[in-house]
């Protein structure tokens, strides 16, 4: 366990000085302007995230050591004039060799739309739309943008219904978002996905599963809303698009309230002798969000924290997901430096999850820390993080790469 950690370590450090050299400047990414004023335009970013990842919680004749193709994503949005937009947003989640497929037609990892929606403004602060979209309800992290997370990754438990009333966190649907004044909010009333992740079969007395639209129909479990809510003490963030930013080393200085939630009727499903029983899923969420420079000297605090109550049905346990509730922090320190070299970045996170369906907690603890060599668009994050569920106590060390365009 020692040398491979000294040798992750040993890659973090010949990266640093390999990149720390130099890196172009962004300069706003690739933008096709089809007029002079940049009114009419399309807008292409391309990122990947690159992984290596040890553990020892794994059999005895399998590889601690493995190579993950964490994300490799291409958004594309464009504006024909100032009043619409249309969004593509499509890519491939954790590719890996047990993913590969010889001929890359099977079932593994595959490219496929996490994103396409269609947006008419009305006025200046306000918008509908229509599509494959990810504006969600519940916290700031079940919205997080996948480009400039202060963590290694996301925290899991915040894509609250991903997979189980979505596809990937994104759902077909309509909404709304705007602001009025400091308060930004975003709406939506969405299909709920039929044949989602939780496909037991639900047993009689026993604990409630998320399959609803699934066994009893979308004319009551079919439609799913969701909403978010938060106010921008300081600095204002720009809502143009949903992701929500992870932290801005310094570049802005925020700090938010928020609320959100997210209503499924009849989302779940119990069996009370031969009747299958609608369970409704009910998720709220509060959180508060700080991120801003300490002085001249380019040092910056990140800190985030939330609470969330979780009602999946009665005695819900579906992988990270169930019945109960859930605290979650991180905190993070960029260390004084000059902004025009790399920058480092320590951090430690901790989530707490209780379930009404077992007596044991999930608690993960994280510490890693960023190398930042030309801010979010080419970084090398390390990071320690422990689990314990139960009887299950895992650990999991990572080095991701990651360049984005």
């Amino acid at each position: 366990m020692k040398k491979r950690l000294m040798l992750l370590f040993g890659v973090f450090c010949s990266f640093q000085l390999m990149y720390s050299q130099g890196s172009p400047d962004y300069n706003g990414g690739l933008k096709v302007k089809f007029d002079e004023d940049g009114k009419k335009y399309l807008r292409i970013i391309s990122w990947a995230q690159v992984q290596a990842n040890y553990s020892d919680d794994l059999p005895d004749d399998t590889s601690k050591l493995n190579f993950n193709l964490r994300r490799a994503r291409i958004l594309m949005f464009s504006q024909i004039n100032d009043k619409f937009l249309i969004l593509t947003h499509f890519g491939l989640n954790g590719l890996n060799s047990a993913t590969l497929d010889p001929l890359g037609k099977g079932g593994g990892a595959q490219l496929f739309f996490h994103g396409v929606w269609a947006q008419y403004n009305v006025g200046k602060d306000h918008a509908v739309g229509g599509g494959l979209h990810y504006f969600n309800g519940i916290s700031r992290l079940n919205n997080q943008s996948t480009l400039n997370i202060m963590t290694l990754d996301n925290n899991r438990q915040s894509w609250s219904t991903l997979g189980l009333s979505d596809q990937f966190a994104r759902h077909i649907g309509v909404f709304a978002k705007g602001k009025f004044g400091k308060l930004q909010y975003r709406v939506a009333i969405n299909d709920a996905i039929t044949n989602g992740l939780d496909i037991r079969d639900p047993e009689d007395g026993g604990p409630a599963i998320y399959a609803g639209k699934r066994l009893i129909g979308s004319k009551d479990a079919g439609k799913a809303y969701a909403g978010y809510f938060e106010y921008n003490f300081l600095d204002q963030e720009s809502n143009f698009l949903p992701y929500k930013v992870g932290t801005y080393l310094g570049g802005k200085k925020i700090f938010n309230i928020g609320a959100g939630f997210f209503l499924h009727p009849s989302g779940s499903v119990s069996l009370n002798g031969t009747e299958l029983v609608g369970e409704d899923v009910s998720i709220f969420a509060v959180d508060a969000f700080y991120d801003a420079p300490l002085g001249d000297d380019g040092s910056a605090i990140n800190a985030y924290a939330t609470f969330q109550s979780n009602d999946y049905g009665k005695d819900y346990l579906f992988a990270a997901y169930g019945t109960g509730s859930m605290i979650y922090s991180h905190i993070g320190y960029v260390i004084a430096g000059d902004i025009t070299k790399t920058r480092f970045q320590p951090y430690i996170s901790y989530g707490a999850n209780s379930y009404d369906g077992t007596a044991d907690n999930r608690n993960l603890f994280g510490i890693g820390a960023n190398a930042y060599f030309s801010g979010h668009n080419s970084k090398l994050t390390l990071e320690y993080k422990n689990e314990k569920f139960g009887s299950t106590n895992t650990g999991l060390v990572s080095l991701q790469a990651m360049i984005y365009l």
